[in-house]
């Protein structure tokens, strides 16, 4: 089931998870044990994030080095497909520009449809750690735009290969990433507005936010998206802080600010115990609000710490 259709017929405000898939070596078991507990509050669907490959070099033995490409996290495709067949749930892979080429992107496209997966959240993607700039595969695409316009194609029996002709029409329902303190690449929140509006206007049928740690940022973005003619349902994305050092990644990787309260009482805690409580007690109160204000969807990213957002959830809902 498409995840618009979810938010269409619900009566109330859904609630939605993220994961990350099990690195290289583990197994799906330990997602499974991750999300089970999670399963209590009946998610129409599940986020599964996607993290394009590294490249590192490695010294052979004439002493000259060899560039290699490691993917850490590989499997997003299986595991859809696994959490749908064992929770009975939608999944939602993301889909990434950075590290495939238009074609790779048409197969990936393709064994979703196949396994029945028809929802999807199109990314540009980071670059890559030893590049200052995103730079996309030779043949690939540069933009999240550029993703959303190959999956429409798509839906639409279009296809890379110029001889397909009438072919199969995929069922693809695309969502696109919201950011209501602006993408750190933007020179400023209007012009990052115009580039989602492009997305909507090119079918994107739903916005998933950044996390923000202030209500506030969210509803005065969806004012913003709203006056800019962005109608589409706009899901706030959540995620607890619980510890200290997080008060300073956090805003460095995601560039989000963390509110004077929060910071300030988090400073205040005497020990990690101390900080997931005051990550947890935030956390319910920013969920409370948007809940409800009537947000089609409350998104918790459960990366890390999948204890704390039971809590909080079990608080809310």
């Amino acid at each position: 089931m498409k995840v618009i259709d979810h938010i269409n017929q619900a009566k109330d405000t859904l609630v939605s998870f993220e994961v990350l898939p099990p690195l290289k070596g583990k197994t799906i078991n330990s997602l499974y044990h991750h999300l089970d507990p999670l399963m209590e509050f009946k998610p129409p669907f599940i986020n599964v994030t996607y993290h394009r490959s590294e490249s590192i070099f490695k010294k052979k033995t004439d002493g000259t080095f060899e560039k290699v490409e490691i993917r850490k996290r590989p499997g997003t495709v299986g595991i859809c497909a696994a959490i749908m067949n064992h929770y009975q749930v939608d999944a939602v892979p993301h889909l990434i520009c950075g590290g495939f080429t238009k074609r790779e992107t048409e197969d990936a496209l393709i064994d979703l449809s196949f396994l029945g997966i028809d929802n999807v959240l199109v990314l540009r993607g980071d670059a890559q750690k030893n590049e200052s700039t995103f730079e996309p595969e030779v043949n690939g695409n540069r933009y999240a735009i550029d993703l959303l316009k190959q999956v429409k194609n798509m839906n639409n029996g279009i296809y890379l290969e110029e001889d397909i002709r009438d072919g199969f029409r995929t069922n693809f329902c695309t969502a696109v990433a919201g950011y209501p303190e602006k993408h750190f690449e933007a020179p400023n929140l209007e012009s990052d507005l115009k580039y989602l509006k492009a997305k909507v206007d090119e079918g994107a049928e739903y916005v998933v936010t950044q996390m923000f740690f202030d209500n506030a940022k969210y509803f005065e973005f969806v004012d913003k998206c709203r006056a800019n003619g962005i109608n589409v349902p706009i899901i706030p994305g959540l995620k607890p802080i619980y510890n200290k050092k997080q008060l300073t990644v956090i805003p460095s990787i995601f560039h989000v600010d963390i509110p004077s309260e929060l910071l300030n009482e988090m400073n205040k805690a005497k020990s990690d115990q101390d900080c997931e409580k005051i990550g947890e007690e935030w956390l319910i109160y920013q969920s409370k609000e948007l809940k409800k204000a009537g947000v089609p969807v409350l998104h918790y990213y459960t990366l890390g710490k999948p204890k704390i957002i039971y809590n909080a959830v079990k608080e809310v809902f």
